[in-house]
């Protein structure tokens, strides 16, 4: 049944190839654009704030979160009611509709939401959810069928640079939940903070959570900080929380704890970690340091394990994220415990090393029931099959993980990493890391190019990233991810029927969208500016 939906989908798209279907499909203006929109030629359903959600199968929190998204639009005081019969807006779950697909039905008798799983429905009701806000409560009759692109939909926050508060964390999640992703990769660790309570481990917190000072300006030009201490972290408390806010709107957190680099918070909170075991301050500039954890000491492998345990206790996400990124070997080239792991195992140069460390982890979260997903500095070592890689660098490391059979999750730093300013100019824009990242840019993004058939199965998804050496407030990050995490999910969910051509008019209907729910957004697209 599932190929018979596809098929009817794809049988029904061919009408939008006219020119009274494609009016009809813009109409209701909607970002990421579904699969297919036939609308009646006149009728529709008026939803008001009496509306009840009649739920059918076990699909209530996806309803509740609705009914909540709709107590917020029309400033009730109480959510839409739910209730398992009457009239108004039905949500049902049909196998026979793909997992994250759904089929919406409006007519006299209300509006029907037919998903292949609860997570299709909540997918369903955002798309109603959008048609409200932006077109006054009426929901014009007809029928819209829709599924994404990929499964892995991702954006990525780095909480390490600058501190967000959980309810910081939260509204992110709100942003990218409405734009139908499906995945957060949380950045928890790194030179400039570890954020994560490790119980096994209270130094990581007590003293690897706050730096001394900040650096002022660029990091390419490091003359001047500003001499005030700046730290926080989560509770484990903290994170249930988080987690559990985002498994509501669907969303899978990844937790990122970074090693064998990346981890000069931790060498300052426990030195036996490094190589000579000297003291290290929690790094107070940007960049790349050369402190990185020994790869030569069991005691390394021991703290990674442990704190991997807790870990994967709090995050259900079978993938792991152990970064593997950015690693300087300089260390390990003068360190005795490396070179003598070294001869050891017969390897003949420091990626090696690193390749040894990572499949180890691996062989560790494996042998937990867990994955490991790493940046793809991780094959510069050689890795397993097994292992899922995401691509940063560009596309070419994606391609060749594809290629011989590893996951891939693009994330190209020239297109997906939305902290690079939006503007040719940067009028207007404040300091930001550099680059340059329109909407139109991403919008374009065929993150399939260049790819066979047999690579193109690996791609599991496609991801945008937030890094926040330049960003110290939420009001920023979500002017950096808006309007682009628009074009982003139009690539994440619906990569095969982009359009152009219509894409600036929904996107004008979508910015009300932003308006009503409060959400910050940069006007630069929306003035013409690349």
């Amino acid at each position: 049944m599932k190929r018979l939906f596809t098929l009817l989908v794809a049988s029904l798209a061919v009408a939008l190839a006219t020119p009274t279907s494609e009016a009809s499909a813009r109409e209701l203006h909607i970002v990421p654009a579904p699969t297919y929109i036939d609308l009646d030629s006149e009728g529709s359903y008026t939803v008001t704030p009496k509306t009840t959600i009649v739920v059918e199968d076990d699909a209530w929190n996806a309803a509740d979160r609705f009914a909540e998204d709709m107590q917020s639009y029309y400033g009730s005081k109480k959510p839409l009611r739910t209730a398992k019969r009457g009239k108004g807006i039905k949500v049902r779950i049909d196998r026979f509709v793909p997992e994250e697909g759904y089929e919406m039905t409006i007519n006299d008798e209300g509006i029907l939401i037919i998903g292949g799983s609860e997570a299709g429905i909540y997918y369903g009701l955002q798309t109603l959810r959008q048609i409200i806000v932006t077109n006054n409560s009426v929901v014009p009759y007809g029928f819209i069928a829709d599924e994404p692109t990929f499964t892995y939909r991702g954006a990525h926050l780095d909480v390490s640079r600058h501190f967000f508060s959980v309810e910081d964390v939260k509204r992110f999640i709100d942003i990218i939940a409405a734009h139908k992703l499906n995945r957060l990769h949380w950045h928890l660790t790194d030179d400039q903070g570890w954020r994560i309570e490790i119980k096994r481990y209270p130094e990581l917190t007590e003293k690897g959570s706050e730096r001394k000072e900040t650096l002022i300006g660029h990091g390419l030009t490091p003359t001047e900080w500003d001499g005030t201490p700046y730290g926080g972290y989560y509770t484990q408390e903290q994170v249930k929380e988080v987690i559990a806010y985002a498994a509501e709107r669907y969303i899978t957190i990844i937790p990122e704890i970074e090693m064998p680099g990346h981890a000069q918070a931790a060498l300052h909170a426990l030195p036996w970690l490094g190589c000579e075991e000297q003291t290290v301050d929690v790094w107070t500039t940007w960049g790349v340091t050369p402190e990185v954890m020994c790869a030569g000491k069991e005691t390394t492998y021991t703290f990674l394990e442990n704190v991997l345990m807790e870990v994967m206790e709090l995050f259900p996400s079978e993938l792991i994220h152990i970064g593997g990124d950015e690693c300087p070997k300089d260390r390990w080239k003068e360190c005795d415990h490396c070179q003598a792991k070294m001869k050891e195992l017969g390897l003949e140069n420091e990626e090696q090393l690193q390749g040894y460390l990572v499949a180890r982890i691996e062989k560790f979260l494996n042998a937990n029931g867990r994955k490991m997903i790493g940046w793809d500095e991780i094959l510069d070592g050689g890795v397993t099959p097994t292992a899922t890689v995401m691509s940063w660098r560009g596309t070419e490391g994606g391609i060749y993980a594809a290629e011989r059979g590893n996951d891939v999750v693009m994330t190209p730093m020239k297109l997906c990493y939305l902290n690079f300013y939006q503007t040719e100019s940067r009028e207007g824009e404040g300091l930001h890391i550099g680059g340059h990242i329109p909407f139109e840019m991403i919008y374009a993004w065929d993150p399939y190019e260049g790819m066979s058939d047999t690579a193109k199965r690996h791609i599991i998804g496609v991801q945008c990233n937030m890094w926040t050496e330049y960003i110290k407030n939420m009001e920023t990050i979500e002017t950096m991810l808006l309007p682009r995490l628009a074009a982003m999910s139009e690539v994440q969910w619906a990569c095969d029927r982009r359009d152009e051509s219509t894409i600036r008019e929904r996107m004008t209907t979508l910015r009300r969208f932003y308006e009503a729910n409060g959400w910050n957004y940069a006007p630069y697209y929306f003035e013409g500016r690349k």
